[in-house]
């Protein structure tokens, strides 16, 4: 419950109320303080002050003021006149609750205009600043506009006069050229002019030889010489030249092709063609995918996991007529030897995979180990043993690491000492 502030002192003039309220030891705040026309409120918890006005008041101009313990109002009348008491006396609650609805209502319609006109007032502030700013960006691209004409007619004069310039010196060059040919051209004229007065005018001992020579001649006449010299030679005659261009099987050029690595190629293109062939009358009942050695490899790895051994090396029998240079499907099919005791065919299988396993790389480090161990394996079975430890030497030299080719070479060194010692 609040606790209602009684204690308080006013008095008035014709045109002022002033009113002093106690807070109390309470802090307030102007958030704290209501006012209407008619209706004054402090809530200020736990204390609560509520009045309705004898007459209403200017609440715009009417001011409080907080310190030293009080709140100090001063309340401007609407209308100069003594009021008779600050409160207005006998009224009933319905006329309080309106009055203080009223007031509430009227102070939320004056903040919501001073709202409407803050807003439309920082509009307009908005608005004019914009208006500035195009202004200040109007002038400043007109004055880079002045700026950029007054360039380009810059740039024009010294454009036009820079060409009247060339102009004036290709006028003089001609004229300069004109002046060199005629000084070229006067010791010509002098020298041909020269050499016709000796022809029409001979000397008297000579003028019976030259009648001679050209009565001989029929159409010779003194001026031939200088004929020949003023002949144009005649124009060229039009020809076709053919370009014939070496058949290429490459798209590039033969100067940038690698002519070995090329023949190699289409050497191995053409084996695989003739093989295919070859078979072709076995191969045409074939699926599309059995025609991929790399699907039948496949295949004979999954046989070859389900213990079907025979079936594994049919697929890997394919798989080389098809493609006879894969060392891996000879590689598994000497694991199949092997499994089947096929020891020859493993021996066999396993140096045709080294055989195609040159040069030796890092990358088929793991095939030559399995390739020199299958066929080192099967030399020892047929109790082949000195040739089966030089396989397996080869495979610890190519992985020094491997325990187990390690702890099979050493078994194979005891077997060999035994058969020695035995003999």
């Amino acid at each position: 419950m609040p606790v209602w502030l009684r204690e308080h002192n006013w008095r008035q003039t014709l045109t002022a109320v002033y009113l002093w309220l106690p807070l109390r030891g309470a802090r307030a705040t102007p958030a704290n303080i209501f006012c209407s026309e008619q209706y004054l409120k402090v809530s200020i918890p736990p204390f609560l002050f509520e009045a309705i006005l004898y007459a209403p008041i200017d609440d715009t101009n009417s001011t409080a003021k907080i310190g030293n313990g009080n709140i100090f109002f001063t309340l401007y009348k609407k209308e100069p006149a003594l009021w008779d008491s600050l409160t207005l006396a006998n009224a009933d609650k319905e006329k309080l609750q309106y009055l203080r609805e009223n007031a509430v209502l009227k102070a939320q319609e004056k903040a919501k205009e001073e709202t409407e006109a803050k807003k439309i007032t920082k509009q307009e502030h908005k608005k004019y600043a914009l208006e500035a700013t195009m202004k200040v960006e109007e002038a400043e691209r007109k004055r880079i506009e002045d700026l950029k004409e007054k360039e380009r007619q810059k740039v024009t004069k010294e454009l036009e006069l820079w060409k009247n310039q060339q102009k004036d010196g290709d006028k003089y060059k001609i004229i300069q050229k004109k002046e060199e040919l005629h000084q070229e051209i006067e010791p010509l004229k002098e020298k041909k002019n020269e050499k016709m007065n000796k022809t029409q005018i001979p000397h008297e001992g000579s003028s019976k030889t030259r009648l001679k020579s050209t009565r001989g001649h029929g159409s010779c006449s003194i001026f031939s010489q200088n004929l020949k010299e003023e002949q144009l030679p005649a124009p060229r005659v039009a020809a076709t030249i053919k370009v014939n261009f070496t058949p290429r099987v490459f798209p590039t050029a033969l100067r940038e092709s690698r002519v070995a690595e090329e023949e190699e190629w289409l050497h191995k293109q053409a084996e695989a063609r003739r093989i295919i062939n070859s078979d072709l009358s076995e191969l045409e009942d074939l699926k599309e995918e059995e025609k991929n050695p790399d699907w039948l490899k496949d295949k004979g790895n999954k046989m070859f996991a389900m213990g079907d051994y025979l079936g594994a090396v049919n697929a890997y029998n394919l798989a080389v007529r098809l493609n006879n240079k894969l060392p891996l499907l000879y590689l598994n099919r000497a694991a199949c030897h092997l499994k089947l005791r096929n020891l020859h065919k493993a021996i066999e299988d396993s140096s045709k995979a080294l055989e195609l396993l040159t040069p030796p790389v890092p990358d088929n480090e793991n095939a030559r180990v399995k390739a020199h161990v299958r066929r080192g394996t099967a030399f020892c079975q047929l109790q082949l043993y000195t040739e089966g430890l030089q396989d397996y030497e080869a495979a610890l030299k190519i992985d020094p690491r491997n325990k187990i080719i390690e702890e099979d070479a050493e078994k194979i060194r005891h077997l060999i000492q035994g058969t020695m010692q035995s003999s």
